[in-house]
């Protein structure tokens, strides 16, 4: 980590609702797809190697150099470029409740970063997650590689949390199992900087299948 900023990013009590949302994992817990930490594990080291995720991760470096010459040159043509990307990215995703899980909590990180001097060049905040954690790293003067970092830990991070939620283990579990995964989010991170997005695959057509199927539960914890 070569910046602190990434850590008020990474926290927990940043103000997007991410604690509101388990991705499918609500499901999977109460079907009994996913009962223990050892599967939860290999749940969340699935994911960081075959899933959407990836492909989002990737897509930050060249998104912030997207973001930095709408800035700079303040042109339609830059602002259509970035809302290409968000259309891009948001397509990719399949599950409607993960569209607007995206499209809810990037407004809220644009609207947080507007209050803290750092709106859009067209003060909008009409963009999904990927696009609003690209224009915080560039309003932060972050380094692209803790961009990515932070954008995997922090969705280990929330997915962690929902499973303390959700199964019968406690905190020190969920713990041990952030810190075995971190070697995993470093290497991901630094593998998919230097990758381009638009060549990436996925394989989590489970995640997919898992968080369209939320919505069929009798009662809920979870948003989606």
């Amino acid at each position: 980590m070569n910046s602190p900023a990434i850590l008020q990013l990474v926290s927990p009590s940043l103000p997007v609702g991410a604690f509101s949302y388990s991705e499918g994992l609500e499901f999977l817990a109460q079907v009994k797809k996913i009962s223990s930490e050892s599967e939860v594990f290999s749940w969340l080291e699935g994911e960081l190697l075959r899933g959407q995720l990836r492909i989002e991760a990737a897509s930050l470096s060249p998104m912030m150099d997207c973001l930095d010459n709408w800035r700079t040159k303040r042109t339609s043509h830059g602002a259509s470029q970035v809302y290409e990307w968000d259309s891009w990215l948001l397509a990719l995703r399949d599950s409607k409740e993960i569209r607007s899980q995206q499209r809810q909590m990037g407004a809220s990180l644009l609207r947080l970063l507007a209050d803290l001097d750092h709106p859009l060049p067209n003060q909008s905040t009409d963009l999904a997650w990927p696009l609003a954690w690209s224009w915080a790293g560039l309003s932060l003067s972050l380094p692209k590689i803790d961009v990515v970092q932070g954008y995997l830990y922090g969705w280990v991070a929330n997915q962690l949390s929902a499973s303390l939620r959700l199964l019968p283990f406690g905190p020190n579990k969920v713990q041990g199992m952030q810190l075995k995964l971190l070697p995993l989010i470093s290497s991901q991170a630094k593998l998919l900087l230097n990758q381009n997005p638009r060549n990436l695959w996925t394989g989590d057509v489970g995640a997919t299948m898992a968080q369209q199927s939320h919505r069929e539960l009798y009662s809920k914890l979870f948003r989606s």
